[in-house]
């Protein structure tokens, strides 16, 4: 990849010839508009101009996959049509855009979901130059940091997020998370839905929680990660950091889309606690397969703020995202973004997992760079959060040594238990 310029992967859907519509893209996001205009010299084209890379031709539709006000203008959704589809590569300037996350997001998609000449358009891939990737944020604590921190080696962390999401005041918060330490978890999340509530002020809450994971600390030598969700306006973020800091925490938790690009930057920029990324909202941008972002692209922008956990969701959990899609987002986070630079973060697996979804989990991904987190399947289980971790320890173990996982319940209750009671739901 040249190291001036970085490249973008869209698919498209056009009754339009898919060459035209990838240069009116490619225009439209660069020095181009509707029309040539004054000052648009060929110098200027040249040196600043996004260029097309490629254009492959996939399949056909039987009609439009979004509403167009633009062709139902011209009188074009009455009449016959062919729905092509097709993969468009654009590259674009470096000097375009700079060490500008905000711009370089706005470059890549921005009014491109707006456009006329397409029923529908999807920003798949990312790719950036090793020198560019180097200018914005790199993970202050990433996977080789987050081991250190917790003293976890050899096998994916294991962690729980507090429930009920919201009600439990501070000090039942802190109860809570003492019991969650002293059941053997490594790490613990709030809920992406509690951040500063009346009845659990953050203040309160954190004080609370960081005084049992300090005593569980001096007790058995175990610091359990954190992440207290401390999503807010962005100088409040940055106190709540320092709070966290000061308490002898390790980690925060944001919710990405909505604190945007610039707060989560910031942010890295204050603390050099583990970030933990909280993806919710994705479905909005994603879900719909030919509107939005797929996940590599997505992840890539937020990494490039420096975020060192990412949420990924859970294979056969309670969300939309089918298997396939997990797994190649949890891939996603463990590739480098560019050559010759380790910014890998950690894939956070989460909803609907318990003990039986542990196997389907390590096949799939065949690596212990992970976070399991398992909310009901530690806080529900019948013999209570201790018995509901070692199921979940057990689990772990049996798959990364090649045992079926009924073999290992034969002599593990609490693995025997869970699949009892887990596996009718």
């Amino acid at each position: 990849m040249p190291s001036d310029r970085f490249t973008a992967s869209y698919l498209i859907e056009t009754p339009l010839d898919p060459a035209h519509v990838a240069e009116v893209l490619a225009g439209e996001q660069s020095c181009g508009t509707f029309a040539r205009v004054e000052g648009e010299s060929d110098a200027l084209r040249e040196r600043a101009r996004a260029n097309v890379e490629s254009v492959e031709l996939l399949d056909v539709a039987d009609g439009p996959s979004l509403p167009n006000g633009w062709m139902q203008r011209r009188g074009m959704l009455q009449q016959p049509q062919t729905w092509r589809r097709a993969r468009l590569r654009v590259s674009f300037p470096v000097s375009n855009v700079g060490a500008n996350l905000p711009t370089l997001a706005a470059t890549v998609s921005g009014n491109l979901f707006d456009l006329g000449e397409v029923t529908g358009l999807r920003l798949e891939s990312l790719q950036l130059p090793a020198a560019y990737r180097k200018q914005f944020d790199l993970p202050a604590q990433g996977i080789a940091g987050t081991r250190e921190l917790t003293g976890v080696r050899g096998r994916p962390l294991i962690g729980t997020i507090i429930k009920p999401n919201v009600g439990l005041s501070a000090e039942e918060t802190g109860e809570l998370a003492g019991r969650l330490c002293a059941a053997g978890v490594d790490f613990i999340k709030d809920d992406e839905v509690c951040a500063n509530p009346a009845h659990a002020p953050l203040q309160e809450r954190v004080k609370s929680v960081m005084r049992r994971v300090r005593a569980h600390r001096d007790k058995t030598g175990k610091q359990v990660m954190v992440a207290f969700n401390i999503t807010d306006e962005t100088d409040a973020m940055r106190r709540h950091a320092d709070l966290v800091a000061q308490e002898g925490g390790t980690c925060v938790m944001a919710s990405l889309n909505w604190c945007g690009y610039s707060a989560i930057q910031t942010l890295r920029r204050h603390t050099s606690l583990a970030l933990h990324g909280h993806r919710n909202g994705y479905g909005a941008l994603s879900r719909h397969p030919l509107l939005g972002f797929s996940f590599q692209a997505w992840q890539a922008l937020w990494r490039l703020a420096g975020v060192d956990h990412m949420h990924v969701h859970g294979l056969q959990g309670k969300f939309s995202q089918t298997d396939d899609e997990v797994i190649e987002s949890a891939r996603d986070t463990l590739r480098p973004l560019a050559d010759g630079v380790d910014d890998r973060v950690l894939p956070a697996f989460s909803n609907g997992q318990w003990a039986g979804t542990v196997q389907a989990t390590w096949d799939s991904v065949r690596s212990n760079d992970l976070l399991f987190m398992s909310g009901g399947g530690i806080l529900a289980h019948p013999d209570g959060p201790a018995a509901g971790v070692a199921s979940l320890q057990q689990a772990w173990d049996a798959a990364q040594q090649g045992e079926p996982l009924a073999q290992r319940a034969l002599r593990s209750p609490e693995l025997r238990n869970a699949i009892a009671f887990f596996g009718k739901t």
